[in-house]
C-alpha cells in the first residue's frame, strides 16, 4: 500500500541540520505516526513521501519554506525583565511560555538577559534551517473514518 492522503503512515526517520549534526531521530522511540494529508508533520517532508511504500527509504532535504519558515524579526521581542519576576536562574536558552495578555500562550526562547530587559524569541526553535531526513517508511494503512474526521490518528 503507498502512501496517499487519509492513509496513517509511521516512518523511522533521522533529522540533521546543514553541517549533519542531528537534530532529532525517531531511534529508541519506535516509528512517528501520522495522518498523511492531515498537516501533521511539515509540508516538504510530507510530499517527498507521498506514494511511497513500507521498506523504502529516502533522503530528503527541505528549505525552510516547506518547513518551519525563515525567522521573522517581528517574533523577537525585548520585554521588561520584571515581567520575568518569579523565573530562577533566567538564562539565554532557556525555554519559557509567554502569555500575551490576550489569553494566547506562546513558546518562547530566551535570546539575552540584561538589567533591564530580556531578548525573547518565538520562533519556531527550526525556523530558517533547512532540514535534511533520512527516511524508512515502517506501515502504511488506511485511516479509520474517525481518524479522518479527527485529522489524527488514534
Amino acid at each position: 500500500m503507498n502512501i496517499e492522503k487519509d492513509r496513517v503512515v509511521a516512518i523511522h526517520y533521522k533529522l540533521t541540520d546543514d553541517q549533519g549534526a542531528v537534530i532529532d531521530s525517531s531511534e529508541g522511540h519506535g516509528p512517528l505516526t501520522y495522518l498523511h494529508g492531515a498537516q501533521g508533520i511539515i509540508p516538504g517532508l510530507e510530499k517527498a513521501l507521498e506514494g511511497h511504500a513500507p521498506g523504502d527509504s529516502l533522503e530528503v532535504t527541505v528549505q525552510p519554506e516547506e518547513a518551519y519558515g525563515e525567522v521573522n524579526p517581528e517574533m523577537i521581542q525585548q520585554v521588561p525583565r520584571a515581567a520575568m519576576a518569579g523565573i530562577d536562574n533566567l538564562a539565554p536558552g532557556m525555554a519559557l511560555q509567554a502569555d500575551d495578555g490576550s489569553g494566547n500562550v506562546h513558546h518562547v526562547v530566551v535570546k539575552e538577559v540584561g538589567e533591564e530587559m530580556v531578548t525573547i524569541d518565538a520562533n519556531h526553535p527550526l525556523a530558517g534551517q533547512v532540514l535534511h531526513f533520512d527516511v524508512t517508511v515502517d506501515s502504511v494503512r488506511e485511516a479509520t473514518p474517525e481518524e479522518i474526521a479527527h485529522g489524527h490518528v488514534h
